[in-house]
């Protein structure tokens, strides 16, 4: 059984569509797929009804967060979309996006970049705009060669020089509200320090305490010498070890099933969510 529990789609900063993605995903030979758009649960009803015989979808979203000056992401699993609470907090941080995108914008401009607002928008098109679309803005302009190299402090890294800061969740409220719209959280790739600071394992194991039920163990931005460090304080710490892609589309190298999840460690997420239930699929529309 492979499970591939983080994924993006065109509804935030993947190149991918809902329907595009599960259909991929079972081309690749995924059993299980998670949705997890950033902030959003807006792919949610495409990716149902494209979904393909034989794959199974996880609602869910990776969630903004920031801890002592510290940006992470949280992966939410199988939570109700509709409880208010949760609900309010992912729409603060969705209409932050434009303005957000737009100042990081005329930083980039401030520094001789020749970027446009309309670039970046043409490039997000329906999906919650972001880093990543400015990103791919300066992959078109020759400014870096890649999406990767416009996330270093020379651009859009946490505290770059054309980084502007978002709206966004305290994991231990973010941990909160998930549990109480029935959802699972998992602290997505936790370690990969080459996207800037990460929190230390003492901040881990204070959400650990606060009711945190996983971390993302196998994932492409973590070593091997990472990993198993992490499958160590999973265990120290109670917590459950996922791995997953964190598909992009094309926007990143990663492919669909790349690092998957344990069948065991699946089926402990979904007994412990009581917000929404894994979909079975029927066979979307060709």
């Amino acid at each position: 059984m492979r499970i591939d529990l983080h994924t993006h789609s065109t509804a935030s900063d993947g190149t991918d569509t809902p329907a595009e993605l599960v259909r991929n995903a079972a081309a690749a030979g995924l059993d299980v797929v998670a949705l997890t758009d950033h902030d959003t649960t807006r792919g949610h009803a495409d990716a149902t009804a494209a979904l393909p015989e034989g794959l199974t979808l996880v609602t869910g979203a990776e969630l903004s967060c920031r801890l002592d000056g510290v940006g992470l992401h949280m992966l939410a699993y199988l939570f109700d979309p509709e409880e208010p609470e949760l609900s309010a907090e992912r729409e603060l941080v969705r209409d932050d996006r434009v303005p957000r995108a737009r100042a990081m914008v005329g930083k980039l401009q401030e520094l001789g970049v020749p970027v446009a607002w309309e670039q970046v928008a043409r490039i997000a098109g329906d999906g919650s705009v972001g880093r990543p679309h400015v990103a791919e803005a300066l992959v078109e302009l020759g400014v870096v060669p890649d999406v990767s190299g416009a996330f270093t402090p020379e651009w859009l890294a946490d505290g770059g020089r054309a980084y502007v800061a978002k709206h966004e969740l305290d994991p231990f409220d973010a941990i909160r509200l998930v549990k109480a719209a029935g959802g699972v959280t998992v602290f997505a790739h936790p370690l990969a320090v080459k996207r800037g600071e990460v929190v230390p394992e003492a901040a881990i194991a204070r959400l650990a305490e606060a009711g945190l039920d996983g971390i993302e163990v196998d994932h492409m931005d973590h070593d091997e010498a990472t990993r198993s460090r992490l499958r160590g304080l999973s265990k120290e710490l109670g917590l459950l070890p996922t791995g997953s892609s964190d598909y992009h589309g094309s926007r990143k190298t990663c492919v669909l099933g790349e690092y998957t999840t344990d069948p065991e460690i699946y089926g402990e997420i979904t007994r412990r969510a009581t917000g929404a239930f894994p979909v079975p699929g029927a066979g979307g529309p060709a």
